[in-house]
């Protein structure tokens, strides 16, 4: 690896992860490796001269550790993805179905990544603009979905939903789901949805809670566009991706769905298997759980 330089990407919020930042940057030094942190790791006051725009990430980082659960792995994906740095995730959250390691297993088979030890899980990203009246007044992009929701009132919300400009249903319904395979393990599984490989390059559109008999689950090739027309808003329907970015939608707005130019890339270990990860976390990530 030329560039021998790591990004480490902390949720701030796990009390842990200063620690764990601390003992990865000594263990990087040891062995003449930089680290890096994004802007936003600025309250580890001992690090400030690693703190790098992420911007400026490719041309030091051969990868990135995300330090978090599935959630900070998400998000670190829609800032590294469009970036091209691989991720490398750390669990230190309840679940960890995309995370690939352990924060107690971590210095065990970082010696592995750091050699170049590892396989290469490219994942399928949504591109979603809301297009207002002729205009787009909303880009981004995602790992696991986009969900038009009715938000927290009881009135349904009615969605007219097409692929490729033709009319496939009208659902009066909670809402609308339309996750890629990494996605297929998320909310859309919640909701009734079918589990896909990840290599499978589709989009899954479920819809949650549709009050009808027949409405199931929709497999669109990823060579397609999906839209989604507001026809009959509830008070605050709403555009979410990744359960993390909002947008607030109205009466007649589309939503436009289409595979992205960018794909996330997970590290993983030599001859990992969706299928045994399947099994397992799914498994034991239940378990885990927090209860009251």
């Amino acid at each position: 690896m030329d560039k021998k330089g790591i990004g480490l990407l902390p949720n701030l919020d796990k009390p842990e992860s200063e620690e764990l930042v601390d003992e990865i940057i000594l263990w990087l030094g040891e062995r003449n490796i930089e680290a890096y942190l994004p802007p936003c790791a600025e309250v580890f006051e001992k690090w400030r001269e690693r703190i790098l725009r992420l911007d400026d990430w490719p041309f030091k980082v051969d990868f990135a550790i995300v330090l978090g659960g599935d959630g900070s792995l998400l998000a670190a994906a829609r800032s590294l993805g469009p970036l091209g740095i691989p991720i490398l995730g750390v669990n230190l959250g309840h679940f960890g179905f995309l995370t690939e390691l352990e924060a107690n297993n971590l210095f065990t088979y970082l010696p592995k990544f750091i050699s170049g030890e590892w396989d290469k899980d490219e994942r399928l990203m949504l591109s979603t603009d809301v297009v207002r009246q002729g205009k787009t007044v909303f880009s981004s992009i995602a790992l696991n979905e986009a969900c038009v929701s009715k938000g927290p009132y009881g009135r349904l919300t009615v969605l007219s939903f097409s692929v490729s400009g033709r009319n496939v249903d009208v659902y009066a319904a909670d809402g609308l789901i339309i996750a890629t395979p990494t996605g297929s393990t998320a909310y859309s599984l919640s909701a009734g949805g079918p589990i896909l490989a990840p290599e499978i390059e589709a989009f899954l559109a479920t819809p949650i809670c549709p009050h009808t008999l027949y409405s199931r689950s929709i497999v669109v090739p990823s060579s397609e566009s999906c839209e989604v027309e507001v026809t009959l808003p509830s008070q605050s329907t709403t555009l979410s991706l990744d359960g993390q970015e909002f947008f607030p939608l109205e009466k007649k707005d589309i939503i436009v769905v289409k595979k992205s130019e960018y794909k996330a890339c997970l590290l993983r270990m030599k001859g990992w298997s969706f299928y045994d990860v399947l099994r397992k976390k799914m498994k034991e990530g239940v378990d885990r759980l927090p209860r009251g």
